[in-house]
């Protein structure tokens, strides 16, 4: 069974000069599309994940902007499935899990944008359904936030998310540690 790379949520709105950029986006969108690239050399099947958000009140991902476009790194190429999503779990109101089974896909590597929202939460879903999940955690990225009044660095926030993911839902690796 060939394993699927999973790249979520890499968008031009999370990018400097976009509506929510992210810390450090320019890093991890090189080493998701060195990861590309080597599925993409082994002739592993690849699923593009794009979160659009519609409605008036839309902070980014709105619909027809640049913003909500996939970043250049990672463009889909002829053949790659996309799937727009309107939440943070890529699973739900999909069609992801239906993709995955026509690829006779068990095996994930995720890469993508926010660690601590649509990663974490779409690495929790396809590892409650039975895959086996390896995140590039080096080729992911996540925002500064604030708690109760209390700055949270988006470095801190990401190695939170991935250190909690690592061996309870996933193996997280670096992407000079990935082995196809």
């Amino acid at each position: 069974m060939p394993t699927t790379l999973l790249i979520v949520d890499v968008q031009n709105d999370y990018f400097p000069g976009g509506a929510f950029p992210l810390v450090a986006p320019d890093e991890a969108a090189q080493r998701a599309s060195e990861v590309l690239a080597r599925f993409r050399g082994a002739g592993l099947p690849v699923v593009h994940v794009q979160h659009v958000i519609e409605g008036p009140d839309a902070p980014f991902f709105v619909p027809g902007t640049p913003g909500v476009e996939i970043h250049e790194l990672v463009a889909p190429a002829e053949g790659e499935t996309v799937l727009r999503k309107a939440h943070p779990n890529a699973f739900l109101e999909t069609g992801l899990a239906d993709r995955l089974q026509a690829l006779g896909t068990d095996a994930l590597v995720v890469v993508g944008m926010q660690t601590n929202l649509c990663i974490d939460a779409t690495v929790r879903a396809a590892a409650d359904a039975g895959h086996t999940v390896t995140v590039v955690g080096d080729a992911c990225a996540a925002a500064d936030l604030e708690h109760d009044g209390r700055a949270v660095a988006g470095a801190d926030v990401h190695a939170a998310f991935l250190g909690a993911l690592d061996g309870n839902y996933a193996a997280v690796v670096r992407s000079a540690d990935l082995e196809l």
